[in-house]
This record gives structure tokens, C-alpha cells and sequence, in this order.
């Protein structure tokens, strides 16, 4: 190795690592208040509902806003709105420490959100733009191990901020991590990716897809809570099928609905990331309530057992990601669907038996599983379109990721929320957690379908 080669790797291992940092901030942000709600409740005199609000305003900000801002980055520059994102991600998590009232919380939080989305819709393509196409499955591999760390860290970190200095220290650690990425950025990251030949953008149809996105979303999280959940989910629908037909006649569209009809792959790859989710990001909720109300184990205990999953996760994510660059990254993401789907049956099994012993194998599977789908699809999204749509490509990602998040949620909410007159309480519990996992086994083998149906990956666009 030359020189020049030292050099040019090095600078793409900088520009990774600073990827990395984000990739670890947005899902620690999203997780990290799970276990200090109720003190945040105490401190605010917060409903129940407000409470799950300061988690899923966060989610629906980003959505919202996930698109638009993959359309400006492609405009003003990827680094551009990388940077001013962080710095957004640092100001929004200060305002969070200082807020006196519930709303004020709320609408910091829903900026943190904004600043996610700018993240979202940047990072993933310049790592792949940064990385030559025999390298982009390993380098997408190490991006999705700093999720699972991210997600894996944050109920126990969070946790313990909270415990022993209170849920403002939450927010202080995420601020200080905002300013190590700021500053990393400033110092390593130069190069700026700005396509050619994009215009003002589609204003209308920005707002036609936030206002049906803010309908969907919401109507979706609340359909249990609101008598009028369902008329605001069918209202966002509405407004969705309004946003693509605006889409395919404007002439600068924020989607190119025409991609979906003639890449097979892209859209194929994208509905198969949002079934997984949907299948896959409750488990852990679920697992806590099994192991803490059903097994009487301490929350201590279970927070250990609900590390396994996401540790195996970021230590396989890599391997899975350097093999999806040898071989065909759609066959080896729907390897890893149909182990999760294995695994996920395995819960069903061990809930049934009440079995501590079985969980633990079964959620290995699992992380296995999951590890062997998401850096492989992930790989066959972005090597599915031209480095022009790069952008497009991550924040589509990042926006059915998001989707599936919030219906695997909404799915758990509703089963749990059934009634077995004939049942007690606690036998009540652990036959909704079944029903959960096995609606949850086959959404997976629902998502092996489309993952089958997508060609092998061509040559690189």
C-alpha cells in the first residue's frame, strides 16, 4: 500500500468513525427515556399519554421530516445538512435540560427529532459514497452495529443517569456526544457531495407528505387511546395516495414514484426492511414485561437478558456486511429473515413453557437473524440505484424503518389491550405476549416473500 492509498484509507476510516458517532446518537436519543418516564411524569405531572408523547414525538418528527431533508441535502450538500444537523441534534438536547413544563419538553424534543432526520437522510449515503462498492457492505455493517450499541446502551445508560443524577443528566450526556460529532466534523470531514441539476424542490408536496405523514402516524400510535384513531390513520392515507399522484405529474418530485415501479429491487429491498421492523422492534418491550411481570425477574436481571440480542447484533452486523460484499446481499438478507422468523417462533415456544432457560438461546437466534438481514438489505438498497439517488435511497430507508418501528408498537398495543374474560390477570398477560409473537413469526414469513421475489443484486449502478 502506497502513500496515497494510507491516506485515502484513512480518511475514509475518519469520516466512518464520525458516522458511526450519529449512528449511535439517534437510536440512544429514541431509547434512552424509556425507564425515566415516570420521573419525568413526577416532575411534570404528565399524563400516561403525554409520557409516551415525549418517545413518540421523536419518531414522528423524524419521519415527517425524513424525506424532505434527503431532497435538501442532494440540493444544498450532504455534509452541509450532516453538520448543521448535528449542531441542531446538540442545541435541541440542551433545550431539553433547561425546560420547565411538559410542552416546552415536548417541542425540544420534537426538534431533536428534525435534527434525526437530517442524520437519517445523510450519513448512511456518504458512507457509501465515501467507500468504493467491494468495501460499502462492511463499512453499512459497522453503521448498523453503532444502532444496536445505541439501542442496547440506552435503556441500561439511561437508566443509570437517571438513577443516580436524574433524567436531565440524559440530556447532558447526549449534548456532550453532540459536541465530540460537531467537533469531529469540523476537523475530519471536508468533502462536500452535492448533486447537479436539482432545483428549489417540491414545496407543496412536502407539505402534502408531512401533514399525511403527522395523520398516519399519529392515528396509528393512538388507535387504542382515540375513539378517532382510525378516521386519522384513513385521513393520512387519503392524503398519501393525494402526495404520490402529486408526485408522478410534478416535474422535481421529493419521491420519484417511477423508481418504485421500475427497480424491483429498491422498492422490494425497502418493503422488506419495513416488515422486519414491524416484526422485530416491540421484541425488546415485550421481553421486559415477560421476564420482569411473568419470570419476577429484577429489572436489574432483565435489563442484563435484554443485552444479548443487540450485543450479538453489533458484533455480527460487520461480518454480515463484508459477506454481502463477496456474495448477493438480497440472498443473505433473506437468510437472515428466515432466521428471525425461526427465532422469534422459539419465543412463542418459551412464553408458552414459561422457560427462562429458553430465552436466552432463542434471542441469540434472533440477534443472529437480524444481524444476517440488516446490513445485507441495506446493502442491496443503496447498490440498487446510481450515486445520484444515494440520498434518496437512506432517507427511504430511514423513513420505512421508522414506519415499522411505529407499527410493531401499534400491533402490541392493540393485542395487549385484548380481554380473556375466562383468564386471570397474569395467564391473560403471557396469551397476548403468544399472540404478539406469533402475529410477529409471521409478518416474518410474510417478509421472506418479497425478499425471495427481489432479482440478484447487478452490477454497480
Amino acid at each position: 500500500m502506497n502513500l496515497g492509498e494510507f491516506m485515502t484509507l484513512n480518511n475514509r476510516n475518519k469520516i466512518l468513525l464520525i458516522m458511526m458517532m450519529s449512528s449511535f446518537l439517534t437510536p440512544f436519543t429514541s431509547s434512552a427515556l424509556t425507564l425515566s418516564l415516570p420521573d419525568i411524569g413526577r416532575d411534570y405531572g404528565g399524563s400516561p399519554n403525554e409520557l409516551g408523547w415525549v418517545l413518540e414525538i421523536f419518531l414522528l418528527a423524524s419521519i415527517v421530516c425524513l424525506l424532505p431533508m434527503g431532497k435538501l441535502a442532494d440540493r444544498l450538500g450532504k455534509r452541509r445538512i450532516f453538520f448543521w444537523g448535528t449542531i441542531l441534534f446538540t442545541v435541541s438536547s440542551a433545550l431539553c435540560i433547561m425546560t420547565p413544563d411538559m410542552p416546552l419538553l415536548l417541542a425540544a424534543r420534537a426538534l431533536q427529532g428534525v435534527a434525526a432526520s437530517m442524520l437519517y437522510a445523510t450519513n448512511m449515503s456518504i458512507v457509501a459514497l465515501s467507500f468504493p462498492k467491494e468495501q460499502r457492505g462492511q463499512a453499512l455493517g459497522w453503521m448498523v452495529s453503532m444502532v444496536y450499541v445505541g439501542l442496547a446502551c440506552g435503556p441500561v445508560l439511561g437508566g443509570l443517569l437517571n438513577y443516580y443524577a436524574g433524567w436531565q443528566s440524559i440530556f447532558v450526556f447526549i449534548t456532550l456526544a453532540c459536541l465530540a460529532c460537531v467537533v469531529t466534523t469540523m476537523r475530519y470531514l471536508h468533502q462536500e457531495w452535492r448533486e447537479k441539476n436539482v432545483s428549489g424542490g417540491d414545496g407543496s408536496g412536502a407539505v402534502l407528505y408531512g401533514l399525511a405523514m403527522i395523520l398516519a402516524m399519529f392515528g396509528l400510535s393512538e388507535l387504542v387511546e382515540l375513539s378517532w384513531g382510525w378516521a386519522a390513520l384513513a385521513g393520512g392515507l387519503l392524503l398519501l395516495l393525494f402526495f404520490i399522484r402529486h408526485e408522478r405529474k410534478t416535474q422535481d418530485p421529493i419521491v420519484p414514484v417511477h423508481i418504485f415501479v421500475e427497480n424491483r429491487e429498491f422498492s422490494l429491498s425497502n418493503l422488506t426492511a419495513m416488515i422486519n421492523y414491524s416484526a422485530t422492534f416491540a421484541i425488546s418491550f415485550l421481553l421486559s414485561i415477560y421476564l420482569q411481570s411473568v419470570l419476577n425477574l429484577t429489572s436489574r436481571e432483565a435489563g442484563l437478558m435484554m443485552l444479548i440480542q443487540p450485543i450479538v447484533m453489533a458484533m455480527l452486523s460487520p461480518v454480515a456486511g463484508k459477506l454481502s460484499d463477496r456474495h448477493a446481499p438480497t440472498q443473505i438478507a433473506t437468510l437472515g429473515m428466515a432466521i428471525t422468523a425461526f427465532g422469534i417462533l422459539g419465543l412463542v415456544l418459551a412464553v408458552h413453557l414459561q422457560s427462562l432457560w429458553l430465552v436466552v438461546p432463542v434471542v441469540v437466534v434472533i440477534g443472529i437473524g437480524f444481524a444476517f438481514f440488516a446490513a445485507p438489505n441495506n446493502n442491496a438498497i443503496v447498490g440498487a440505484v446510481p450515486k445520484p439517488q444515494y440520498s434518496l435511497a437512506t432517507s427511504m430507508l430511514g423513513t420505512v424503518r421508522l414506519v415499522g418501528q411505529v407499527v410493531s408498537v401499534a400491533i402490541v398495543t392493540m393485542i395487549l389491550s385484548l380481554d380473556w374474560s375466562l383468564l386471570t390477570p397474569g395467564a391473560e398477560l403471557v396469551r397476548n405476549i403468544e399472540i404478539s409473537f406469533i402475529v410477529f413469526t409471521v409478518l416474518c414469513v410474510i417478509g421472506i416473500l418479497p425478499s425471495v421475489a427481489r432479482r440478484s443484486r447487478t452490477a454497480a449502478k
